[in-house]
């Protein structure tokens, strides 16, 4: 969805709705805006610091079934605590799946969430990758 345009099942801003929504170029425009990060050539979006992912479009299914879901972002969170508090504090927003429940990630509708809350997150897990522990 191009810039300044509002999704089509949002019409017009109401208090508690939001009035644009992200897209995988919102993602990508925010990545790029911070030092170091990098793309990795993908399907998607793939974005890393210090050759650490940081955030990536979600990838679906496994084998020949598998695809590429650019409206789905997977960002790092750092650890399980902060996964936990994030899936239980916004389960509109973020959601897990089997294959990724001993890790310390989280999908995110980009649907859902407003441009600036997806910069809180994405600059936050760039900050975490950022720095080797």
């Amino acid at each position: 969805m191009p810039a300044g345009r509002r999704h089509p099942l949002l019409p017009f801003p109401r208090p508690g709705i939001l009035s644009r929504v992200a897209d995988a170029e919102d993602v990508r425009t925010i990545a790029l805006s911070l030092p170091d990060a990098v793309e990795i050539p993908s399907d998607g979006f793939d974005f890393r610091v210090n050759n650490r992912g940081f955030v990536w479009s979600y990838p679906e299914g496994f084998g020949r079934g598998r695809r590429i879901r650019t409206d789905i972002a997977v960002l790092f969170v750092g650890d399980e605590a902060e996964k936990q508090a994030l899936l239980r504090g916004e389960p509109e927003l973020f959601f897990t799946t089997p294959s990724y429940e001993s890790v310390a990630l989280v999908m995110l509708r980009l649907d859902r969430v407003a441009p600036d809350r997806l910069r809180e997150l994405i600059t936050d897990a760039w900050d975490m990758r950022r720095t080797p522990h």
